[in-house]
């Protein structure tokens, strides 16, 4: 190929062969335990059970702890390609490839390459990484970045419409995709900025709250009404408990779902240095260069408030994980592209960024190669595909695991030891998942081990 193309078309290649890695890469990876299998689970039941106003955990048991969009775009896909990890994960894949093209045009207003932007945000590993995970994360940033691109397109002069309009849809997907965590993350940011550029009462000229609250209420509101109404609690659990005393009180016993997670004061801060890298120490480089003239450009102003408002917000939280910095991962990529054309060491940059995608694609061709993954994966599908008749009954020792439920489409079954003792007993044939750390004094000769993993053994009982 002529180099001066690949040249002129770097970034439109580059984003190209990455959103292909992220293919390739959700084709062939399987679903992990505990958070991306569990999500995945709740979709497929979704779809199996055509009940979309209450997702679940399992058959029969809510899951209170997220709204549906995401579970929704999993189970639409899983419908119409099947219950596997590309179809849960292609929804994911779908919305950043859209966020690429709704960032694009703020590097052609620089008269920089289109797909500059979109190739610096797919070279951030969090972004990267929930390119192809089954989440409610990527659904929340990609309703972030709408209302915030369209506050600030629908705050100019002479605006296209579309944009007044288009802040509210993503109020009320974001309602969907993970609550009013939405407001939360995205009202203080645009509040700031409008007080520091005395634009604060234009806000109420630009955007018709008469005409948009409503969009937003009937967006959103009517799912949460059904949800309320076919399992009462949901509103107290989801909003009390869910968006306050998770982020507040580590030690909250209310979570149904998951452990608390405790972290360090301020753990956002170091989650935002490892999982942006390089891109925001590029920021962070150019922002203290130019603090005495940055306060006067009104667009860096936006994407920095946009910027710090979220790592601010969670920094008084010990209950949060890395993915919480997925909201401001947009402007990361635009401010960057806003001192793009001042930036030494282009290259050297773009290489250090293109270290992880490159150590991605060599460590699955390896994995693959020598069975690592599947070995070594925190899943079940391997000892499931390569072993389960459906015909039979498959148990899991204590607690089933999310990806044994997946990839057994609902069959996979707890079992307990008095449980297993009994079926033994009674010369039941079955297969049994064991982790490989508990003990069971139930297994004799008619255990015959069929596979393995790090974790996990796979017997078929006689």
């Amino acid at each position: 190929m002529n180099t001066g193309f690949i040249k002129k078309h770097f970034f439109a290649i580059g984003v190209f062969l990455l959103v292909l890695l992220r293919v390739i890469l959700n084709t062939f990876i399987p679903l992990m335990d505990k958070t991306e299998a569990r999500y995945a689970e709740i979709a497929r039941v979704m779809a199996e059970t055509n009940n979309y106003i209450t997702p679940q955990i399992d058959y029969g048991i809510p899951f209170w702890a997220k709204p549906p969009l995401s579970t929704w775009l999993s189970a639409m896909s899983i419908e119409i390609f099947g219950a596997n990890e590309f179809a849960a994960r292609l929804p994911y894949l779908l919305l950043s490839i859209l966020i690429v093209f709704l960032i694009g045009k703020y590097a052609t207003k620089e008269k920089l390459p289109f797909y500059l932007p979109g190739f610096i945000i797919l070279t951030i590993p969090q972004f990267l990484i929930h390119a192809g995970v089954v989440s409610t994360d990527t659904a929340l940033m990609f309703c972030t970045t709408l209302v915030m691109l369209s506050f600030w397109e629908g705050m100019k002069e002479y605006a296209n419409k579309m944009w007044k309009y288009l802040i509210f849809l993503g109020f009320g997907l974001g309602l969907l995709a993970k609550g009013p965590i939405i407001f939360i993350l995205t009202l203080p940011p645009i509040f700031f900025w409008s007080l520091y550029t005395k634009s604060f009462f234009k806000i109420f000229k630009h955007f018709n709250l008469l005409i948009g609250l409503p969009i937003v209420a009937i967006i959103a509101l009517p799912w949460y009404y059904f949800a309320e109404q076919k399992t009462p609690g949901f509103i107290d659990y989801f909003i009390v408990g869910e968006h306050f005393k998770r982020f507040f009180d580590s030690s909250w016993s209310g979570d149904k779902y998951g452990f608390p997670k405790q972290q360090p004061l301020g753990i956002i801060w170091l989650f935002l240095l490892a999982f942006a890298l390089p891109w925001i120490q590029v920021v962070i480089g150019k922002i203290w260069k130019h603090r005495k003239t940055v306060k006067t450009n009104s667009w860096v102003i936006f994407l920095l408030f946009w910027l710090l408002w979220t790592p601010l917000f969670f920094t008084i939280s010990k209950s949060l994980i890395h993915p919480y910095i997925m909201p401001i991962i947009v402007p990361i990529a635009l401010l960057v592209t806003h001192f793009w054309k001042e930036l030494q060491q282009k290259k050297l940059v773009i290489g250090i960024a293109l270290i992880i995608p490159v150590l991605a694609f060599f460590a699955l061709i390896a994995g693959t190669f020598t069975n690592k993954i599947e070995y070594l994966s925190k899943t079940d599908k391997y000892l499931i595909e390569k072993n389960y008749d459906n015909q039979i009954p498959l148990y899991y020792y204590n607690t089933k695991s999310y990806s044994s439920q997946f990839y057994s489409k609902g069959k996979s079954k707890s079992i307990t030891k008095e449980e297993l003792e009994k079926l033994v007993n009674n010369s039941n044939t079955f297969f049994i998942i064991i982790p490989k750390k508990k003990k069971v004094d139930s297994i004799n000769d008619s255990f015959v081990l069929l596979e393995e993993s790090k974790k996990n053994q796979i017997f078929k009982v006689n």
